[in-house]
């Protein structure tokens, strides 16, 4: 790629949607509700701009991938979106609720999230079936045994993640597959509409990480299921269930729309600083970096 292209000015050229808004012609179809609206997110920590002036929405019925180098911003926009950093300025609305103008604990209930920093903070000792349990409570290390409703569904969600047989298990004997899969259970608990997956696959061996990958993708085409958000720096766990992609560079949006369109050699090439060769193959996206 030659030059470097704002994030605008590439979006435009190959016709994606930028910013978020959809503009041209009204449905007739009353409009519903976006799950996530971000808009004009700015972050600053002292000089340091971290986020400028993010867009982006997510719609029912779409789920995500979002990617980007290190350091374009990916965690600071988690961390925004799930309450625990306070923007400079702009808007976060969850369900048409915006941050600040509603209880910000009832909204971040809405929005599940599985990161490698839960991993360290769930007790050694803890069997499967209380970790699923603490999710519904919004806490870490249960401290009350579970009432007989909690520890059902539990044992329900246990079986919808293929972890049915591991509910007496205790967190320190579980694989890192399996730890993978019951902290999405455990976010599934809370009953959000936007499950957030942050770089779920780190610590997979190749053969856990497609196993993993084949779970996620027939989760994401179960009925009523949340919208899935997926942060990553691999294009190759984008699955097939997943419908729009979001690249960041630098703190901004650099393109952002349906995946055919975004994950792209010139997308994420351009998002990546560097040439990307990107190949689909039987539905699979393959990348590779050129010397």
């Amino acid at each position: 790629m030659r030059g470097r292209l704002g994030g605008q000015a590439w979006a435009k050229r190959v016709g994606l949607q930028y910013p978020v808004e959809l503009q041209g012609r009204r449905s007739i179809l009353p409009p519903m509700a976006d799950i996530l609206r971000v808009t004009a997110l700015h972050v600053a920590r002292g000089r340091a701009r971290i986020l400028r002036g993010v867009d982006w929405a997510v719609r029912p019925g779409e789920h995500w991938a979002i990617l980007g180098p290190n350091g374009c911003g990916k965690t600071t926009l988690l961390k925004a979106i799930t309450g625990y950093m306070v923007p400079t300025s702009g808007e976060i609305a969850v369900l048409g609720r915006r941050y600040g103008e509603s209880d910000w604990r009832e909204l971040r209930r809405k929005i599940g999230i599985v990161t490698s920093a839960l991993q360290a903070a769930i007790p050694p000792a803890e069997p499967a079936l209380e970790t699923v349990v603490s999710g519904r409570r919004a806490q870490l290390d249960l401290w009350e045994r579970p009432t007989r409703g909690e520890a059902s569904d539990a044992r329900r969600l246990l079986r919808l993640v293929g972890c049915g047989g591991l509910a007496r298990r205790e967190w320190i004997h579980l694989s890192q597959g399996e730890r993978q899969r019951i902290l999405i259970a455990r976010a599934l608990m809370a009953r959000p509409r936007l499950l957030i997956l942050d770089e779920p696959c780190a610590g997979l061996d190749p053969v856990a990480r497609e196993g993993f990958l084949a779970f996620l993708d027939a989760a994401a085409r179960r009925r009523r299921a949340p919208a899935l958000v997926l942060v990553t720096h691999h294009a190759e766990e984008i699955m097939p269930a997943f419908t729009h992609a979001l690249l960041l560079r630098g703190g901004r949006v650099f393109a952002c729309g349906p995946k055919a369109r975004v994950v792209t050699s010139r997308g994420l090439g351009g998002a990546f600083g560097a040439r990307i060769a990107v190949r689909l193959r039987r539905g699979r996206y393959v990348a590779s970096a050129a010397a």
